[in-house]
């Protein structure tokens, strides 16, 4: 049974970008970006490298500070000057390209130390979590080995489980299988659509487009820091309307094609 403090938790998931800016320099990245993500949804952001996908993505949860635009995201607003980081972290979980685990720390050992430092959770409770979502990951019976005893799916896999393990209501994953070997990629895009179907909120950057047609209930295609065109994912990727979208697309999922 749903408790009223995880009820207000799931309506607090979603996420609420407007007129979001962001420059390095005289380089504006971000173009005034208007984006939401509704609590339960699901959205890929695709497009070439370089278009502002990742940035933005980091600049929802402030590792990368705007330079305009407001933000709100699992109740709170990131962009108030005023805001609780910590506390808005703690709702937010973030899967990066590169898997970023401890290399001295074993693998429950990666997934309890958040769970100690910021949650405060008894090291019992602490660890049942993380046994719980290695389980949940396929990882069960790897807790006591260290990361570089793991493939590079697996080791994405346990990121996965260590993001998870800090119970967050809204995840964030940054083209999570671009650094993973083709043969472990399925691994961790089985992980991921499992995730959606329970219900978390994902935003999601990827060059995986049958992910994205399968498993996003919305794409957004940004292409020099604007969002060119967004909509159901099968619209988007199966019948772009925009040009620009078109010529993306026909790059991506026929790359050995050349205009003559």
């Amino acid at each position: 049974m749903t408790t009223p403090n995880n009820e207000l938790r799931v309506k607090a998931s979603g996420v609420d970008i407007a007129g979001l800016r962001k420059s390095y320099g005289s380089n504006e990245v971000l173009k005034g970006i208007d984006l939401t993500v509704k609590p339960g949804e699901v959205v890929c952001l695709i497009g070439p490298s370089g278009s502002g996908k990742s940035t933005l993505l980091r600049c929802v949860n402030l590792l990368e500070q705007p330079n305009g635009g407001t933000i709100h995201v699992a109740g709170f607003e990131t962009t108030d000057p005023e805001v609780n980081l910590d506390k808005m972290r703690q709702n937010v979980g973030m899967v990066f390209q590169q898997f970023n685990l401890f290399p001295h720390l074993t693998v429950l050992e990666n997934c309890t130390v958040a769970q100690l430092k910021v949650l405060k959770r008894s090291k019992n409770d602490a660890e049942k979590t993380a046994r719980e979502n290695l389980e949940r990951v396929g990882l069960g019976d790897f807790g006591g080995r260290y990361p570089d005893q793991l493939s590079g799916g697996q080791q994405q896999r346990v990121a996965i489980a260590r993001a998870l393990s800090m119970e967050p209501t809204l995840m964030l994953f940054d083209e999570p299988t671009s650094a993973l070997d083709p043969e472990t990629v399925g691994e961790v895009l089985s992980i991921m659509k499992n995730l959606a179907k329970s219900g978390m909120t994902m935003l999601v950057v990827t060059h995986e487009m049958s992910f994205a047609k399968e498993v996003a209930d919305r794409v957004v295609f940004m292409d020099g820091g604007v969002v060119v065109e967004e909509g159901k994912a099968v619209e988007v990727i199966g019948n772009p309307q925009q040009p620009r979208t078109q010529d993306f697309l026909r790059r991506v999922l026929d790359p050995t094609h050349v205009d003559i």
